[in-house]
């Protein structure tokens, strides 16, 4: 599509980038960004190494703390890289920084947190009509073993088996995993 001769310089530029940011942060953002520090996938899931990780509002040490996680494992999306630091977003929308040392490449999942007070059966095959092996509650993280975009076979203490990839955070829609 030609470009009015009237939309140049600034005018061009603040187009661009204002197409530029409503792309990449709409909810069908593409994830082939690559990470300007790792060339890694942008967004992506990690998972927390330690028990005690604080996130902070800025990209280093002088920002301030504005929350501490306290939940080893827990999974959470990258969603920028500057130096060191990763912004991260949990499954209940809080967003800062942490150092890259504090997260892991291990993927885990959160079971269904939005469904407060439903239990989710965990079946021993990849089907609705499998037997159920176990009832997990909401907010129980498994660690992902593979996921084929429909269902991922997740496990933890006490549990292992199949579980409906749409009742988990921290791996996205029809995404494979192995």
């Amino acid at each position: 599509m030609p470009i009015p001769a009237r939309l140049t310089g600034l005018a061009l530029t603040g187009l661009a980038l204002a197409a530029l940011l409503a792309g990449a942060s709409g909810a069908g953002a593409a994830v082939d960004q690559k990470g300007p520090m790792t060339g890694l996938p942008v967004p992506r899931y990690v998972s927390l190494k330690s028990d005690r990780v604080n996130l902070r509002e800025g990209p280093s040490k002088d920002h301030r703390s504005s929350y501490v996680f306290e939940r080893a494992g827990l999974p959470v999306e990258v969603t920028a890289e500057f130096d060191t630091w990763r912004k991260i977003r949990d499954s209940e929308g809080t967003e800062g920084w942490v150092l890259h040392s504090l997260l892991s490449g291990r993927r885990t999942a959160l079971v269904a947190p939005w469904k407060k007070d439903k239990t989710l059966p965990l079946f021993r095959d990849p089907r609705a009509d499998a037997e159920v092996v176990a009832n997990l509650q909401p907010g129980v993280i498994g660690s992902v073993k593979k996921c084929d975009g429909q269902w991922c076979r997740i496990y933890g203490d006490g549990f292992d088996g199949y579980e409906q990839q749409s009742n988990l955070w921290g791996v996205y829609p029809g995404e494979q995993v192995e």
